[in-house]
C-alpha cells in the first residue's frame, strides 16, 4: 500500500493554479494563485514552484492559462493559435535544463493544434488536459514508487540529494516517492538529506517533507557523504532528475555528480527515478544538456546578507551531469531501467 503523502504542490482550481510558494518554506506555508501566462513564467522562473515534474505541469496550466486569456480577445482561430504559440515559448524560456517544461507544453500545443473546432473548444480541451497531466503525475509517482522499494534494503539508510519529493512534483514525488514507498512496508528504513547548496533545497525542502511524514531524516552538509559512506552507514543514494540523455547521461542539482562518484567508490547503488517524461530520446548524451547558469547571489548572500567578499568572482551552475557509467538504474512508472542504458530507454519507450 502506498504510503499517503499530505503534500499537494500545484493544482488547478477555479481557473487559476494554485502552488505552494516553494521560496519561503520552512519559515511560512503558503500558496499563490497564478493567473496569467506572464505570472507563471516567473512562479518557474523565480522557483516558487520548482522540480522537474511539477514545473512540466505549471507549463501545462500555463498554456491553458494563456488560452483563457487570449480566448477574451479573438474568436479568429489562426491567430489565437499564433499567439498561443508566442506564449507557449515564451513559457518554455524560463527554466533551460528540465525537459519535463518542454514536455508538458508541447503536449498542450500538440493537443490545441490538433482541435478542429473554435477557438472556445481549444480552450476548454487545454484546461481539461492540463487537470489531466496533474492527476497522471500522483499515479506516476505512485508507481515509481513501488518499483523503487523493490530494491531497498531492509533497514536501509538512503541518501538523497536536493529534493525530489511531492514539492518537486503534483504529490508523492520521484526520489522521496521511492523512499514513501519503502517506507510504508518497512518503517526502520533511515534517510539522510543533503542540503543542496546554494538555495539548500534538501535543508528547506527535503526535511521538511520528510519530517510532516514521520520519516527519520537526518540533514548533512553537501560534502560529507564520502565520510559516512566510508563508514558503511549509507546503503543507498536515490535522487530524482531534470533531464536524462538517451545513453542514460543524467543532469540533476549541482553536486549529484560528486555524490554519484563517491557511491561508486564506495560501492553503494545509486539510482535515478524520475518519470519517461523527463527522458529526452531527441539528445544522444548529457553533453548535449544545456546548463542553466543562476544568479550570483544565490551564493554570495544568505538571506539577503554576504557572506563572502564582494570582489569575489562567482560562476553558479544549477545542474551537473551524472555520466551513465556511475548509475546503477534509473526508476520509472515503467519499472527499473538498468545498464545498456540506450538499450533499456529505447525499449521503455517502444513499450510505451
Amino acid at each position: 500500500m502506498a504510503f499517503e503523502s499530505k503534500i499537494k504542490t500545484i493544482e488547478w482550481v477555479d481557473n487559476v493554479s494554485r502552488m505552494i510558494d516553494q521560496t519561503i518554506l520552512p519559515y511560512e506555508f503558503k500558496t499563490v494563485d497564478v493567473k496569467t501566462a506572464e505570472e507563471m513564467y516567473f512562479a518557474i522562473k523565480d522557483m516558487i514552484v520548482r522540480g522537474a515534474p511539477a514545473i512540466g505541469i505549471a507549463g501545462a496550466h500555463g498554456v491553458s492559462l494563456a488560452a483563457i486569456e487570449l480566448a477574451n480577445t479573438t474568436t479568429d482561430k489562426v491567430e489565437f493559435l499564433k499567439k498561443l504559440n508566442e506564449k507557449a515559448e515564451y513559457l518554455k524560456s524560463s527554466r533551460p535544463t528540465a525537459v519535463n517544461l518542454m514536455w508538458a507544453v508541447d503536449k498542450q500545443m500538440e493537443l490545441a493544434n490538433s482541435i478542429n473546432g473554435y477557438v472556445e473548444d481549444i480552450k476548454n480541451a487545454l484546461v481539461k488536459n492540463g487537470v489531466k497531466l496533474e492527476n497522471e503525475d500522483i499515479e506516476i509517482n505512485k508507481k515509481m514508487g513501488d518499483y523503487g522499494a523493490e530494491v531497498v534494503p531492509k533497514g536501509a539508510t538512503i541518501l538523497t540529494h536536493c529534493n525530489a519529493g511531492a514539492l518537486a512534483t503534483v504529490g508523492y514525488g520521484t526520489a522521496l516517492g521511492v523512499i514513501r514507498s519503502a517506507y510504508a512496508k518497512d518503517p526502520t528504513i533511515k534517510v539522510f538529506a543533503d542540503e543542496t547548496r546554494p538555495r539548500q533545497q534538501g535543508a528547506r525542502l527535503t526535511t521538511w517533507e520528510l519530517t510532516q511524514d514521520g520519516i527519520p531524516t537526518t540533514l548533512i552538509t553537501d560534502g560529507m557523504c564520502s565520510y559516512f559512506m566510508s563508514k558503511g552507514m549509507i546503503d543507498m543514494v536515490v535522487v530524482g532528475a531534470d533531464r536524462i540523455a538517451a545513453n542514460g547521461d543524467t543532469a540533476n542539482k549541482i553536486g549529484t555528480y560528486t555524490v554519484a562518484i563517491a557511491a561508486k567508490y564506495h560501492n553503494v547503488p545509486f539510482y535515478i527515478a524520475a518519470p519517461l517524461s523527463t527522458i529526452d530520446t531527441s539528445i544522444k548524451s548529457g553533453k548535449e544538456i544545456p546548463i542553466e547558469e543562476r544568479s550570483h547571489e544565490e551564493v554570495t548572500h544568505i538571506n539577503g546578507d554576504w557572506v563572502c567578499a564582494k570582489e569575489v568572482n562567482v560562476i553558479n551552475p544549477g545542474f551537473d551531469v551524472t555520466p551513465h557509467e556511475l548509475i546503477t538504474g534509473i526508476i520509472t512508472e515503467k519499472g527499473i531501467l538498468k545498464p545498456n542504458f540506450e538499450e533499456s530507454i529505447k525499449k521503455a519507450f517502444e513499450e510505451k
